[in-house]
């Protein structure tokens, strides 16, 4: 437990949450969005 003195002098600072990979913020993929629909078409015979 730091004394009021070592409050004053070193203040807590917040602890920032990092990711590990911060390019990937701005992929589609990522955020869940999608960003094309096609129809694939089959051909049944008989």
């Amino acid at each position: 437990m730091p004394t009021i003195k070592q409050l004053i002098i070193n203040a807590r600072k917040l602890i920032r949450n990092v990711t590990k990979s911060p390019t990937l913020g701005g992929c589609p993929q990522r955020r869940g969005t999608c960003t094309k629909v096609y129809m694939r078409l089959v051909q049944i015979t008989g």
